[in-house]
């Protein structure tokens, strides 16, 4: 049932669900950036290059940081296995920004594509 709910849910979704490879084609041919809203200590033991660290509460409180350059950019939300992602996926569609993709299994789905992170601090 859960599946279910999971798949009607991304039908209606405002935003498109990405694999890590063509992610990577969004952000790096359409001047896109990766968002990830893990908590601060997961975002610094490792990170998408180049990614904006935004937590989901500041997204509800539409408080987005420097995303407003991106409103009509590819944004990919990231988190760590791609669910917790979806609403804020669904909140960024909302407030405007209108190329919003979500991760496919997040980082996990990454990792297994053996892409590279980086350890510190975020692109501010």
């Amino acid at each position: 049932m859960a599946i279910i709910a999971s798949l009607v849910k991304q039908k209606t979704a405002g935003y498109q669900v990405v694999t890590a490879n063509d992610a990577t084609l969004l952000v790096n041919r359409e001047e896109g950036v990766f968002v990830d809203i893990r908590s601060q200590e997961e975002f610094r033991k490792g990170h998408i290059a180049g990614s904006v660290h935004i937590l989901p509460s500041q997204i509800k409180d539409q408080n987005f940081a420097n995303l407003e350059n991106y409103k009509d950019a590819p944004i990919v939300v990231v988190c760590k296995t791609g669910q917790t992602a979806q609403e804020s996926a669904n909140l960024l569609h909302k407030a405007g920004f209108t190329k919003v993709n979500l991760l496919k299994d997040g980082l996990i789905s990454w990792n297994e594509a053996n892409l590279p992170l980086v350890r510190g601090k975020s692109k501010k």
